[in-house]
């Protein structure tokens, strides 16, 4: 019998120590409590709490959280009012502080991305809220950043989702981006215009300038040609000046070697004045060196028959 109760006494001991025994996975911590008082952060790995006196009083999850609140309504500064939802990442970086730093840290974060979006909004117009939203994300990190750090929470990253400004606002600036969008269309067109008025305007002064060098060019050329068909004529009336110079001369040096007699030179000139009588003049002036015409025509009959004789 003493033996049954030892084995029932050992069965429930293993029982409860079994019970007892936690194991923590990888990015989880266990806050423990120990009669009612914090006492421990269990981190990854196996352990073993006394029964009846510790207790696992919170699991917390470590890896970092996305948080999508809805939308807030906000005013701007120059009095719209619009909505505004946030995303906000965040991870718990101490679990002691974040299981008794606050109660409900969600909803804590809730409000205060609310009032800090209301904070900012505030300072900002519609055209600076609308453009601007590093600015916000960077001054709303900051600020939930250092306001969560007693609570154990580390802000990584807040992003503004959405931005909804009221329906009257919304087809006011639809209009608007049209009007803008038309006023870039006509000035894209009229700059069009501009460049291909000046483009043609350069191309006729283009085409001008070539015409005139090809006017020049062709001025040049006629120039040169009238000026070698000049120099060729002119060689052309030198050389047969020349060659007429070269003749007489070689007749004139022909007729010297032939040494001819006074009777011949009388016959030639009258041959000449023969020649002459036989114009359109009017008048014959007769060479006064012809004394004797009576011995010419002697002279000229005695060298006919002489010619004939031979």
């Amino acid at each position: 019998m003493g033996y049954i109760i030892i084995g029932v006494i050992a069965v429930f001991i293993i029982v409860l120590i079994a019970a007892n025994v936690r194991v923590v996975p990888q990015a989880n911590a266990y806050v423990i409590e120990r009669l009612g008082a914090y006492t421990a952060t269990w981190s990854t790995g196996l352990h073993i709490k006394i029964p009846l006196i510790d207790r696992v009083a919170q699991k917390v999850i470590l890896k970092e959280r996305v948080v999508d609140f809805p939308p807030q309504p906000v005013i701007t500064k120059d009095n719209v009012t619009m909505k505004i939802d946030t995303v906000v990442y965040y991870q718990i970086t101490d679990p002691k502080l974040y299981a008794y730093g606050v109660s409900r840290p969600i909803v804590a974060i809730e409000n205060l991305t609310a009032t800090t979006l209301r904070n900012i909004i505030g300072t900002l117009d519609l055209d600076e809220t609308l453009t601007s939203r590093d600015i916000i994300n960077t001054q709303m990190r900051a600020i939930l950043d250092e306001a969560t750090d007693p609570w154990g929470i580390k802000v990584n990253r807040v992003e503004v989702k959405n931005i909804l400004p009221p329906k009257d606002i919304q087809e006011a600036m639809e209009k608007q981006m049209r009007a803008e969008r038309e006023r870039r269309r006509a000035i894209l067109e009229a700059e069009g215009s501009k460049k291909a008025q000046i483009l043609e305007a350069e191309g006729r002064k283009e085409a001008a300038i070539l015409d005139a060098e090809a006017k020049k060019r062709a001025r040049i050329l006629d120039a040169e040609a009238k000026k070698e068909s000049e120099i060729r004529e002119a060689e052309g009336h030198a050389e047969a000046i020349r060659t007429v110079q070269l003749a007489t001369a070689e007749g004139i040096e022909f007729i010297k070697k032939a040494a001819p007699t006074q009777a011949v030179i009388a016959l030639k000139s009258f041959e000449a004045l023969a020649q002459v009588a036989n114009g359109q003049a009017t008048k014959l002036i007769i060479p006064s060196e012809i004394q004797n015409v009576a011995g010419l025509v002697a002279s000229i009959t005695e060298v006919s028959k002489t010619t004939k004789e031979s």
